[in-house]
């Protein structure tokens, strides 16, 4: 956050520009299969020579501490993921929390490392398909298979995520099957031998292998990346997240045990299918026709889930301004990001076919993958760490890590994840540390200035803010809600004694029959667009706090009143067109429920010129009396003017000399009890036989006139009186009907 008194926090909802939001289609076992297949993937086939041939036996506990490290990022995930679940994952987190300088780099790191990701398991998926098959041999064979794999799973992915799910659950399922079989016979068949020198090259290898193997364990991201489409996300996305990550570090643990306990690590390290190698010792020819079977389908599932989260890393990085918002768009028949998809697809078949020149580009790739996720997964601990801290509104996460979790979790997170990377080859951090200037240089030429957040960073140091006195003040109007906001704005400021001044402007869209499918954001995004400009000004002039707020609504006035309800708000302004008693109702189907049914104080306004000026008070003995002489001292801030608290008397004879003093009585009596002090108000006192017409003559010579409502109501009626009525009639300054709470 910068110095600025202007902070701007716009409610995000899961809808592109032009299209509409994503739909929740995903259950318990499809964030399973999302997130235990991708790491029960092709990881589990290709990467244990690799891993072997750098750790030796010891590449268990390289799986082991890869797990470690993995279940923490699924903790903190788990937390920001209850709180916020939304398309976009870790890269959503990091930028709503530290801003769009960090989610620039966190967002093109994730989608860079999920592409690699997918490449590494397509060619990966060549490999077991080329290598049982002497007449595929070559690299050509391997890429072209890589290709075609990768076109179907596009094709899949633009289809629907439901559809792409499915097909997870089915894969999946067959893959673990084979992998169970694989270890529960293999464990029989370990020499204990093959296991020393446990570790031949020290724990120097067990780190740095740590980091090639890290791949392994993206799945549970996968699930925090597609929060947005999973059903009942506060309970499914912590249980799938952190039972993913544990089942499937055991499982790591127990293959490698089995592969380098069967054949020797040197050998095992010199195979491109080496739990194919391993199973034929002891399951013969069925054992590596299923294995074989297992590896192909694991490939597929796993570059399936890559590519679904990676296309909603870009999209959500399209709705929020780090790139062209031409991606923010869901397909018209489909509701899928068919444009991220798209994008998605291109850039990973360009990087299967490096795999035609490099001959190094499968570990090349999985560790390219780590070290993006590695990053971004030590920012994510930071990010929670700052959520914590600045507590914004609107972050209530159903799974909260307790006591002593946290801040244990978070901090061991980025020390573990920064040691992992540290000991990564040195082309791997080139690589991975210009993704991160690239992200840098990004969001200095192209988002900066773009975005509407600014994260929560500077809140967090300053710690937790003072509580607020809050002003809700619903705008719809172009020609009134300038007027309005300087009203909200003065309001909010003349209470900074009762709390830091806050200003929450609402924009709500009415919707008939509100769907997540209907393409109703271009309206919301233009509205939201014209509010800022307002906003931004009048929160400079007034020196407040802002936050804007956008809804989707078939009732407007219910919607403002669930606003007011989660806002805890303090005060209302409402702008109203000044008619009375119309179509059944007394100040219009929107104001009324809020008039009636608001729990804090209210106040509706018909701004007849855009000039606040000296406001004067109507006060009549009652409950309501020093609300309104309170708020009529708020509006004169406005114009740096004093209000009028104004009493009209009628005589009690023709020789009534008292008149004068009752009135006077009754108004010091309201603004003792409103808090003013006698300088804050000038006192004016009319007699007259004729009330209605003295108030009408009196107030007429004020810009802004100020009159109470019942604070009762009358079943659904909302009472407010023959002097009111005239006053709206025939006074032709601005007037505003004050209830109190």
């Amino acid at each position: 956050m910068s110095s600025d008194p202007t902070r701007y926090e716009t409610e995000e909802r899961q809808m592109s520009v032009e299209g509409s939001e994503l739909e929740r289609t995903l259950g318990f076992v499809e964030a399973m299969t999302l997130g235990g297949g991708t790491m029960i993937g092709a990881g589990i086939f290709i990467l244990p020579g690799i891993a072997a041939e750098t750790a030796g036996p010891a590449s268990s506990v390289s799986y082991a501490i890869a797990g470690f490290v993995a279940l923490l990022a699924a903790l903190s995930l788990s937390e920001l993921a209850t709180g916020m679940p939304i398309a976009g994952g870790s890269y959503h987190y990091v930028n709503r929390a530290l801003g769009g300088l960090f989610g620039a780099v966190v967002g093109w790191g994730m989608w860079t490392g999920l592409m690699f990701a997918s490449a590494f398991y397509m060619i990966g998926f060549g490999q077991y398909l080329v290598e049982p098959i002497p007449f595929l041999d070559g690299r050509v064979f391997i890429v072209g298979l890589g290709l075609v794999g990768l076109v179907l799973l596009l094709g899949v992915n633009y289809y629907g995520t439901e559809e792409s799910s499915a097909f997870q659950n089915v894969t999946i399922g067959v893959e673990t099957a084979i992998i169970l079989v694989f270890v529960a016979v293999g464990v029989f068949f370990i020499d204990p031998g093959n296991l020393e020198p446990f570790a031949p090259f020290g724990p120097g290898g067990v780190v740095a292998t740590t980091g090639i193997v890290f791949i392994s364990f993206l799945g549970f991201e996968i699930i925090a990346t597609v929060a947005g489409e999973i059903k009942n996300p506060s309970r499914i996305i912590p249980l799938s997240m952190i039972l993913s990550v544990v089942l499937v570090t055991i499982l790591y643990v127990l293959v490698m045990l089995v592969s380098t306990g069967v054949i020797p690590f040197e050998s095992l390290g010199d195979s491109p299918i080496p739990v194919s190698d391993v199973a034929v010792t002891y399951l013969g020819p069925a054992g590596v026709v299923a294995i074989v079977f297992a590896a192909i389908i694991a490939a597929i599932s796993s570059s399936n889930s890559s590519i679904l989260a990676a296309s909603r890393v870009i999209y959500a990085m399209g709705r929020d301004g780090v790139v062209t918002d031409w991606f923010n768009v869901s397909h018209p028949r489909f509701y899928t990001p068919h444009r991220a998809i798209a994008a998605t697809g291109v850039v990973t078949a360009l990087l299967i076919l490096v795999g035609l020149e490099v001959e190094t580009i499968i570990a090349l790739l999985a560790e390219a993958a780590s070290f993006s996720f590695l990053v971004a997964y030590s920012l994510v601990h930071v990010s929670l760490v700052v959520f914590r801290r600045a507590d914004p509104d609107g972050y209530d996460p159903s799974f909260a890590l307790p006591r002593p979790l946290y801040p244990a979790v978070p901090i061991l997170g980025v020390v573990l994840s920064l040691l992992v990377v540290s000991q990564m080859a040195t082309v791997v951090v080139v690589i991975g540390t210009g993704i991160v200037i690239f992200g840098v240089v990004w969001y200095a030429t192209y988002t900066r200035g773009r975005v509407v957040s600014e994260g929560l960073l500077s809140e967090a140091i300053r710690g937790k803010p003072a509580e607020p006195y809050r002003v809700v003040v619903p705008v719809a109007n172009p020609a009134t809600q300038r007027g309005l906001l300087r009203l909200a704005a003065a309001s909010a400021h003349a209470n900074e004694d009762r709390g830091t001044p806050e200003l929450v402007a609402v924009n709500v869209t009415p919707v008939a029959h509100p769907s997540p499918l209907q393409n109703v954001e271009a309206d919301r995004f233009e509205h939201q667009r014209d509010l800022l400009n307002n906003a931004h000004d009048i929160a400079a002039e007034m020196d407040v706090t802002l936050r804007t707020r956008t809804v989707v609504a078939a009732d407007v006035g219910e919607a403002i009143l669930d606003v007011l309800e989660e806002e805890a708000a303090d005060e209302v302004i409402l702008g109203w067109d000044g008619t009375l008693d119309r179509d059944g109702h007394v100040f219009g189907a929107t104001v009324d429920p809020v008039v009636r049914s608001a729990s804090c104080d209210v106040s509706l306004v018909n701004l007849r010129t855009e000039t606040v000026g000296t406001p004067v008070a109507l006060i009549a003995p009652g409950h309501n009396a020093p609300v309104v002489a309170h708020q009529a001292a708020e509006f004169a801030t406005v114009d740096g003017a004093v209000p009028t608290l104004l009493n009209v008397q009628s005589p009690r004879g023709k020789n009534d000399s008292n008149a004068e003093e009752r009135g006077r009585t009754i108004v010091v009596d309201a603004a003792e009890a409103a808090g003013l002090a006698p300088s804050d108000y000038d006192i004016q006192v009319v007699v007259a036989d004729d009330i209605g017409r003295a108030i009408v003559e009196a107030t007429s010579q004020y810009d802004t006139v100020c009159v109470g409502l019942s604070g009762r109501t009358e079943g659904s009626r909302i009472p407010f009186g023959t002097v009111t009525e005239r006053v709206v009639h025939d006074v032709p300054s601005n007037v505003a009907l004050i209830r109190g709470s």
